[in-house]
């Protein structure tokens, strides 16, 4: 349990309290404390009717477990009997009554309290249950939609009481070794403020000014900064933060970040700030994960594992094979090698053989004909490894036994490996990226142990790109992070000569090939600011003059990072989506189905903003039947 020093605590001699679940309320136990030693004493218990046989017995559930309640059969308890024998599961009841041990051979081993029982000698419905519209256990399938529109029943199931519990001693821990241990300042900043230019989109909130709005933060960015030009020195926040993102799979419109801000501080030390926060507040039952974190540039992962965010749990690295093929007389290695940034790389998928189908592979060779992400020019070429050890290809009658040899070599293919290869320009390494995922999941389906699931691998990326390509006009270029981003030292003059060229000083956090946080230095020098704004990304700096002013006014070096928090308790608990670690999420589509939220308001309601709504015509068809 949730001690005052958290797991792990740094300060020695501190005595970790137990949490006393009966304060303050008219109970004297939980249901899941109940033990032998507790044998003999007259208990109250409040809780929900989980099952109940045949008038002689009822579980009855709460947040920490299950009690097993004996209902008395004599005539003098008959009433009680009766009202316990017709409540409907899921009740809330309220049972007083004597702890006495199970008879011999009826205890229940997979039960906490399994060695004892509750007989009830009074009993009072508190609220009777009508029918539900799903069953309360993990087990019972249902719709997510339907889980959704009956969030507060959903709640009640072990799976989302443990993953709620869970986040809310992570989080508690994590104030611990901040504020307590070193010294960072819990401030909390306005959510209603500005438009930010460049990043995600934000959400509008109609203010009573004519044609004047409100913009939700998507992060506390420019407040933390400008917090460490007030000389707070440490800041942290478990901060709300709103992205109009729209039909995204796994994603919220509204999530939760810790996030974190410091003054005279470089790279490596919010690195092994963050380290130590994650270390100190690790949950015992999920192991310990061992600091420092390993790092790799972004070129780096890029090139071997095809994304930024790459799952080092298993190999199948990506490998450029361009200088084994650059002799053969191959057309469409020739064609790719001649592009200023061609080459030929190459994936080898374990016992593909053994553990992938044809149609497996067909559809991994297909995938970027489908898939819009693994989009490139040049097929997808498969190289079997027999098992006496040749080669089988299309390619391999173009290639001498010395090219077959350094192929087998360059790629440590064994018997019944599989190898996937594509040639172009440095686009298909993105490519590869996504198939090593795809052999993966199809291998695991297959049956090869490939990823460990109780395994955390936590690895920095570093050293991205300051600037980017803008997707849809590739002349222009946008912020890889943010605009508020500092250069890399050593690229700080090609700021001003050759942007493209310039790295960053910003850092992610990848677990297990998802992206858990992400941070940078920030620009401390208004000119560079303003230079960065306005020549570089084309942006109106005038949106941000307070921001620039407040860098003019003796602003410290600073820099930051922020965890997201949602991402990180899924992974923790290894839940399917992060809307099983949130309490109230929206749908992948944004909506809330329990309050049907957004919804309409009246033009009476709009006035006040100077609002009127332009119906699409179909919709306005609709309003008049």
């Amino acid at each position: 349990l949730q001690g005052e020093a958290g797991w792990g605590s740094e300060q020695p001699g501190m005595v970790e309290s137990v949490p006393d679940f009966n304060s303050f309320v008219t109970r004297t136990n939980t249901c899941g404390e109940l033990r032998s030693a507790h044998v003999g004493q007259k208990v109250t218990l409040y809780g929900w009717v989980q099952y109940q046989r045949q008038g002689l017995f009822l579980v009855l559930r709460d947040f920490q477990g299950l009690t097993q309640v004996i209902i008395p059969q004599d005539e003098a308890h008959s009433h009680l009997k009766e009202l316990l024998s017709s409540a409907p599961l899921e009740s809330v009841v309220r049972v007083t009554g004597t702890v006495s041990p199970r008879p011999l051979g009826q205890e229940n081993p997979k039960m906490p309290t399994g060695d004892i029982e509750v007989k009830a000698e009074t009993a009072e419905i508190l609220n009777s249950c009508k029918k539900l519209p799903f069953e309360i256990k993990d087990f019972i399938k249902k719709s997510e939609a339907l889980r959704m529109q009956y969030r507060y029943l959903d709640l009640r199931s072990p799976r989302l009481q443990s993953a709620l519990r869970l986040r809310s001693r992570l989080v508690m821990s994590m104030r611990q070794y901040l504020c307590n241990l070193h010294g960072f300042v819990d401030v909390e900043t306005p959510t209603l403020f500005k438009r930010t230019p460049g990043g995600a989109k934000e959400f509008l909130v109609p203010s009573r000014e004519p044609g004047k709005f409100y913009s939700l933060p998507q992060s506390p960015q420019q407040f933390k900064q400008l917090l460490m030009v007030g000389g707070l020195d440490r800041y942290f926040q478990v901060a709300r933060c709103y992205r109009d993102e729209g039909s995204r799979p796994d994603r919220q419109p509204e999530f939760t970040q810790i996030d974190i801000e410091m003054s005279f501080v470089d790279q490596a030390g919010i690195q092994r700030l963050v380290e130590g926060l994650l270390q100190h507040s690790w949950p015992e039952e999920r192991g310990s994960i061992m600091t420092p974190f390993p790092s790799m540039t972004y070129e780096e992962a890029l090139a071997e594992y095809g994304t930024d965010k790459p799952d080092t749990r298993f190999g199948m690295k990506i490998v450029d094979i361009s200088d084994v093929l650059r002799g053969s007389g191959v057309h469409f290695v020739q064609n790719a090698l001649s592009y200023p940034h061609g080459s030929i790389r190459a994936i080898c998928i374990p016992q593909g053989v053994k553990y992938l189908t044809n149609k497996d592979l067909e559809s991994l060779k297909e995938s970027h004909c489908t898939d819009h992400a693994l989009t490139f020019s040049q097929e997808i070429m498969e190289i079997i490894r027999k098992p006496d050890g040749s080669l089988k290809s299309l390619l391999t009658k173009f290639l001498g036994e010395k090219e077959k040899s350094e192929l087998i070599q360059a790629l440590n293919m064994q018997e019944d490996d599989v190898v996937l290869l594509a040639a172009g320009e440095h686009k298909q390494c993105c490519a590869l990226g996504a198939l090593r995922l795809l052999s993966a999941n199809l291998l695991e389906a297959a049956g090869l142990a490939l990823r460990d699931p109780t395994a955390f691998h936590f690895l920095w990326v570093v050293d991205f790109p300051l600037f980017l390509p803008k997707a849809e006009n590739p002349t222009e270029l946008e912020s890889a992070h943010h605009p508020f981003t500092a250069p890399h030292p050593s690229d700080a003059s090609l700021l001003y000569s050759d942007p493209t060229k310039v790295r960053s000083q910003h850092y992610d956090l990848v677990l297990n090939g998802n992206e858990v946080g992400g941070g940078s230095i920030r620009i401390h020098n208004a000119e560079q600011q303003r230079f960065v704004l306005e020549k570089v990304l084309k942006e109106d700096s005038e949106v941000l003059s307070h921001l620039i002013e407040a860098l003019e006014l003796g602003a410290p070096p600073h820099g930051g990072i922020a965890l997201g928090l949602d991402r990180l308790i899924s992974l923790i608990v290894d839940a399917p989506s992060i809307r099983d670690v949130i309490a109230f999420p929206k749908s992948f589509r944004g909506r809330d189905l329990m309050g049907n939220a957004p919804d309409y308001v009246t033009p009476e309601e709009l006035e006040p903003y100077h609002i009127q709504v332009s119906w699409p015509l179909e919709e306005k068809e609709a309003k008049k039947n």
